[in-house]
């Protein structure tokens, strides 16, 4: 892996620990702020919320380098661990995680453009998926040395390493990522001249409901683990990394069959994964094992369609828009992030905490972003520049 690559890598771990972090230690932080858990769901939610307004750095910082923008976004994420390690109330923790989000998108669109431009030539979507591989060790390793410290020392100390991460990560961001040229300079509207078409409304639209339908489990995931299949608390961290390894795994897969195939194609097929895994949630009764394959299967499917997303949206941004194309994608994933944390939520609270509903409350919306990125596949994809990402080959 490129140094470019490996001090991106180690942004994104910060980012998607701290996004997924409060998944496995949910109860606790419920339990130290006197909340129910499906109240609890707020925390997840505000740190959605905060991917979303964060974008908006991008649309005024369109002129600054984008080696100079992570550094910046890094010390956002420095700021907002922090507040969440010592924040004394409920409320307080709530506006921590929507500080701690602001950074987010804003860092995977400029990260996905630094990585695209440092690629080599038919590797894009590789040096993406590698980028993105901080975000899925994040789940294999940080979440899960989160959890454990949750159990065992405090959920505080898992906001306190982040921050201290953050410090570590502008170091190398500063030392291996080059002064790649920011992007060209459309004016304000510019930068939204990719919405004009259809193509990426259509990719934004599968990102949100895909992740909608897959969160509204994932949101619960500690308490499905413990209440269907009978894990004990202890080991729950086990299951963390044992979901994480399927990010990883999933978005290498993700990465590699993209700069082979379709980008939306593959991305289709991620999601038809993750569609399988919730009707499996639900249809199931849950044993051990069941659930133990069932959380390798759906966050596999929910990191395989990581890459192909980012860089379609990169693609179709091109001209101006690259950066707010990039975020866009966070911005719907996160907005799916917060709906299905809610959806989750009524689903338990109607259902008078039945973990099975939801796995069902998410399967319409992962079935939606089957038939959109199936759509997009057929019709859309000639929307980007992927037929510049090919590679010759004399015979």
């Amino acid at each position: 892996m490129k140094k470019s690559l490996l001090a991106l890598a180690s942004g994104a771990f910060i980012l998607g620990a701290a996004e997924f972090v409060m998944m496995g230690i949910l109860p606790q932080v419920a339990d130290t702020m006197r909340v129910s858990i499906p109240f609890a769901g707020n925390y997840i939610s505000a740190y959605a919320i905060g991917v979303c307004v964060g974008t908006l750095m991008l649309v005024f910082g369109r002129k600054i380098r984008p080696k100079r923008l992570v550094i910046v976004f890094m010390v956002i994420a420095l700021v907002g661990n922090a507040l969440s390690c010592f924040a004394p109330d409920s409320l307080t923790l709530i506006a921590a995680r929507f500080i701690s989000g602001l950074p987010h998108g804003a860092f995977f669109g400029t990260a996905t453009l630094i990585a695209k431009t440092v690629a080599d030539r038919g590797k894009e979507a590789q040096a993406v998926s590698l980028m993105v591989l901080g975000q899925t060790v994040a789940n294999m390793l940080g979440v899960p040395a989160g959890t454990l410290l949750a159990e065992h020392v405090s959920w505080r100390m898992a906001f306190a390493v982040l921050a201290g991460w953050a410090v570590m990560t502008i170091a190398l961001v500063t030392a291996w990522v080059p002064e790649v040229p920011a992007v060209e300079d459309k004016g304000l509207a510019g930068q939204f001249r990719f919405l004009t078409r259809r193509g990426p409304w259509v990719i934004l639209a599968a990102v949100f409901v895909g992740n909608t339908g897959v969160f509204c489990w994932w949101s619960y995931v500690s308490k499905w683990l413990q209440a269907v299949g009978g894990w004990p608390s202890s080991l729950v961290p086990a299951m963390m990394a044992l979901a994480g390894f399927g990010m990883v795994v999933g978005g290498l897969l993700g990465g590699k069959i993209t700069d082979l195939w379709r980008a939306a194609g593959t991305a289709s097929i991620g999601q038809m994964f993750s569609l399988i895994g919730l009707a499996l949630v639900f249809l199931l009764p849950g044993n051990l094992v069941s659930t133990a394959i069932l959380t390798f299967w759906i966050a596999l499917g929910l990191f395989f369609i990581s890459s192909p997303q980012q860089l379609l949206m990169v693609e179709a941004g091109a001209g101006g828009g690259e950066l707010v194309a990039g975020a866009a994608v966070q911005v719907a994933f996160n907005a799916g992030n917060a709906v299905g944390s809610l959806v989750g939520g009524l689903a338990l609270t109607c259902s008078g905490m039945n973990y099975h509903s939801i796995g069902l409350a998410g399967v319409p919306f992962a079935a939606l972003a089957v038939a959109l990125l199936a759509f997009y596949s057929i019709r859309c994809e000639s929307d980007t520049d992927a037929i510049n990402r090919l590679q010759r080959i004399d015979v």
